[in-house]
């Protein structure tokens, strides 16, 4: 985790005082289920809840003094806890294996996590709406292959990227759904030592769904999807971004980030103004995918369970998740400041000569008895004239003065064919379906 691209409510979910509560709290639950179920005493959950309730610090560096003698993490965390809980704290851990404390808290940590991406991407979708609404009639050209093709408005730029990033939202629902289980199934989960009750009972003080089958820990492919699927929203944080900065090119200059007073583009020229925060959203979305090539690798675990999974899981569970954290507040604050010129963007589709419009005669032309093939040479034979005459001819001029093109539509015919507003016309229905 690069302090620089994080945010501190998401830091903190996988900071190790958080990790080390969520363990106390699996056993402590874990203790309180076996003590109703009278394998151990009631009293060791009364003291291990008592004990919390006075708010322990966690002492991380104690932890850490006792692994690097034990080396192994959970037996160290356990040591701590039973030097301050005291004797009844030999009661924790009944029957449990490692793998069912670190398991069920990597999904606890994923699920929180999962909630404060999707508040993310819930103001994302709120501003980009916003400024949708704004756009909505905004015209400007459409590009296929970076090339004008024909005019669209800015507004249907971002509806579709509100459309995408509500499938989104829709994919990491059910990504934290997939996630959210806990395994309280002891060694290669068989419930050999301890009761499938007490594994029903954690999950639900933790709100996690149960397990149905753990081997000796839960199953990978449930975290590769998750991966994949902040990989996917890493890809569509990319797609916007890459938008804005092409947008910004010089030779473009449709719109652009924000520049704040003050604020300097190059350390050499002075007038520079860059696109470096959807640069950097490129960068951060290139980090997020690349964790999901791990995870994804991790599925296949020998037999009931090996680690080769866990030093993986490290990196990937906070890195991810706190790169996508910071990468989505800020495009989100990219789409709110977006400085978008309506006047470029015309003069921009102007600066064609109208070629924008060649469809509309090339149909035109059809329904008015000229074949397909005879349609598209006469339009394009004159195109490419307006194409190479850097700006000096314009498609409409051409098309009255060509004969074969006037003996099928009149004057009057082709200018109409040159209404920029005819293109607009669905635009309503598109965002109906986008926005309800």
């Amino acid at each position: 985790m690069v302090p620089r691209y994080a945010r501190p409510e998401m830091t903190a979910l996988w900071e190790p005082e958080a990790k080390y509560r969520i363990w106390f709290e699996i056993e402590a639950h874990a203790t309180e289920k076996l003590g109703e179920l009278g394998v151990v005493p009631e009293s060791a959950a009364k003291a291990l809840w008592d004990w919390w309730a006075t708010d322990p610090k966690i002492d991380v560096e104690a932890i850490d003094a006792i692994e690097a003698v034990t080396k192994h993490d959970v037996i160290a965390f356990l040591t701590w806890v039973a030097e301050n809980v005291g004797e009844e704290a030999r009661f924790m851990h009944q029957g449990m294996t490692s793998s069912d404390v670190l398991d069920t808290t990597l999904a606890v940590q994923l699920m929180r996590s999962a909630d404060i991406l999707l508040a993310d991407l819930d103001a994302l979708l709120a501003a980009i709406k916003r400024r949708a609404e704004e756009h909505k009639y905004t015209p400007t050209i459409g590009r296929s292959h970076g090339i004008h093709a024909e005019p669209v408005t800015f507004g249907l730029k971002l509806a579709q990227a509100y459309a995408e990033f509500d499938r989104c939202r829709t994919r990491l629902v059910a990504a934290r759904a997939e996630i959210a289980t806990c395994a309280i199934s002891g060694a290669v989960g068989t419930f050999a030592n301890i009761d499938p009750q007490v594994e029903e009972h954690v999950a639900e003080k933790l709100g996690l769904a149960v397990e149905p089958v753990s081997t000796q820990v839960i199953p990978r492919d449930r975290h590769a999807m998750f991966f994949a699927t902040l990989a996917v929203i890493a890809g569509s944080i990319e797609r916007l971004a890459v938008e804005v900065r092409h947008l910004q090119r010089t030779e473009v200059l449709e719109a652009e980030e924000y520049f704040s007073p003050g604020q300097k583009g190059s350390s050499a020229m002075p007038h520079k103004r860059n696109p470096i925060l959807t640069e950097n959203l490129t960068g951060q979305a290139r980090m997020i995918r690349a964790y999901a090539l791990p995870a994804l690798e991790n599925v296949a675990l020998w037999h009931e369970r090996d680690i080769s999974h866990s030093s993986v899981e490290r990196f990937i569970g906070p890195d991810a998740c706190i790169t996508l954290d910071f990468a989505l507040a800020r495009l989100t604050g990219v789409v709110d400041k977006l400085l978008v010129y309506p006047e470029r963007m015309q003069a921009n589709m102007d600066r064609m000569g109208g070629l924008i419009h060649s469809q509309r005669v090339l149909l035109a032309l059809t329904q008015n008895g000229v074949s397909r093939e005879d349609a598209y040479r006469l339009v394009q034979r004159n195109a490419m004239k307006v194409w190479t005459s850097d700006g000096k001819l314009m498609l409409l001029d051409l098309l009255k003065q060509d004969e074969e093109v006037t003996a099928a539509l009149s004057p009057e015919q082709l200018e109409e064919k040159f209404d920029l507003e005819y293109h607009f016309k669905q635009v309503d229905t598109i965002f109906a379906r986008v926005f309800g």
